[in-house]
């Protein structure tokens, strides 16, 4: 080793930089190896014919191009169909457009809500943050007993009790009524998420905007709409978009609930059937790029749309 390069090996900037890489080395391992790897890997599997038959030998599996993808887009679960008998591809479109606008327009009515002094605001914020702390097996557990299609369902018991039905119903077993269930747990789940962003925001307007308003003649539906909406408008679409986002990729809450029948398979339980239950990992990776393409797509317009936002 030359004098040079042992000087720059032992200077003060070498040995930050070695420092640092020593440091985020093993962050930087874990990375590769449950993320990058994973994915990387996925890719490769979507365009290879993976089963059973050659999992112990998976690297040499034969190679099929777009087959999977082929297969995925003519399977009659996936369908873009809109009829009486949905695909996984609208199910999840309806899903989490429908949940994601019910979850922001709950959290924005309970952040209103909160945003007015009272007594007891602050035990009131913290039960309304309890669906959104508690785990999502104890909740799809409390909803279901809830939902039970015995008679010892609390809400049969109840509805038997009053007369107003005749006999035990399955709620979460009805096609059309589950889907309907399962985005309104989605809503009452997640609305606490939203109601933290926006009330945040609400604490965040000049309280002398309303003062103005109101000198103006301004009634409470007019201030409303021209300031309230006004200030919360982009916080609302981040919200908007990164529910849509992290909706779209849900598993566990449907999975728990219906197991993805009765019309409520999605893409990501769809990717589960292909994958664990039909045991075609080549078929089931290559739906989980078709679903990572959609949400690269909404990833692009959250960085368009908001992201330029903030930064303006």
């Amino acid at each position: 080793m030359s004098l040079l390069t042992k000087q720059r090996w032992n200077s003060s900037r070498a040995r930050e930089a070695r420092l640092a890489w020593s440091l985020i080395s093993p962050t930087a391992l874990i990375v590769f190896g449950l993320i990058i790897f994973p994915a990387i890997f996925s890719i490769w599997v979507s365009f290879h014919d993976v089963g059973l038959n050659n999992l112990n030998d998976v690297f040499n599996a034969p190679f099929v191009g777009f087959e999977n993808y082929v297969k995925v887009f003519n399977d009659f679960a996936f369908k873009f169909q809109f009829g009486q008998s949905w695909g996984a591809a609208v199910t999840s479109v309806v899903y989490s457009l429908a949940s994601t606008t019910l979850t922001i327009i709950v959290g924005l009515i309970a952040s209103l809500l909160l945003n007015r002094p009272f007594r007891g605001r602050g035990l009131a914020r913290a039960i309304f943050l309890f669906p959104y702390v508690a785990p999502i097996v104890s909740i799809a557990f409390v909803w279901k007993w809830i939902l039970d299609p015995r008679p010892s369902g609390v809400l049969n018991d109840i509805l038997l009790r009053l007369g107003l039905i005749d006999a035990p119903q399955a709620y979460l077993a009805t096609r059309g009524l589950a889907l309907v269930l399962v985005i309104l747990i989605q809503a009452w789940r997640y609305f606490p998420f939203a109601m933290l962003m926006i009330l945040a925001r609400l604490q965040a307007i000049d309280n002398t905007l309303y003062e103005a308003a109101e000198v103006d003649g301004a009634n409470a539906i007019q201030k409303f709409i021209h300031i309230t909406l006004a200030e919360l408008r982009y916080v609302l679409g981040a919200i908007f978009l990164l529910r849509l986002m992290w909706t779209f990729n849900k598993f566990d809450d449907i999975y728990l609930l219906t197991g993805g029948g009765f019309g409520t398979r999605v893409l990501p339980v769809l990717t589960y059937q292909f994958s664990f239950q039909m045991f075609d990992f080549g078929r089931g990776a290559a739906t989980a790029m078709i679903l990572l393409t959609i949400l690269m797509a909404f990833m692009v317009v959250y960085i368009a749309l908001v992201m330029r936002k903030v930064e303006e």
